[in-house]
């Protein structure tokens, strides 16, 4: 079974992640340096990558802007609370604002509209 992790983190990891893979592609393009057109495709397709990661840092930017602070109960620290439950950012106790799920063992799936009563 996967650790879990804090929604906001998983999201902001994958930004970064399109940005090395934006510059991994780049980087792929240069060897092509005898074929202009596979070079641009090459280039254009990284930086596409890159300004997605772009795109995903200004969503999750405005996303975490609604969210709800919460202390944590475990750590005392703030954290940020996507959904009905969520994970602590810095000591990973799983935290719920429902009072429904309280007691209950962690799980993700809480956060789907179909598993809501």
């Amino acid at each position: 079974m996967k650790p879990y992790k804090n929604k906001i983190n998983r999201i902001r990891t994958f930004a970064l992640a399109l940005i090395f893979i934006g510059i991994v592609i780049m980087y792929v393009g240069i060897y092509f340096r005898n074929h202009p057109i596979v070079m641009v495709i090459f280039m254009l397709l990284g930086v596409v990558a890159i300004i997605g990661s772009t795109g995903v840092y200004a969503w999750i930017g405005l996303l975490s802007m609604k969210t709800i602070p919460v202390e944590c109960p475990n750590c005392g620290k703030h954290t940020k609370m996507l959904g009905r439950v969520d994970i602590c950012m810095h000591c990973n106790e799983p935290l719920t604002m429902d009072r429904s799920l309280e007691g209950r063992e962690f799980d993700q799936d809480y956060n789907k509209k179909s598993s809501q009563q």
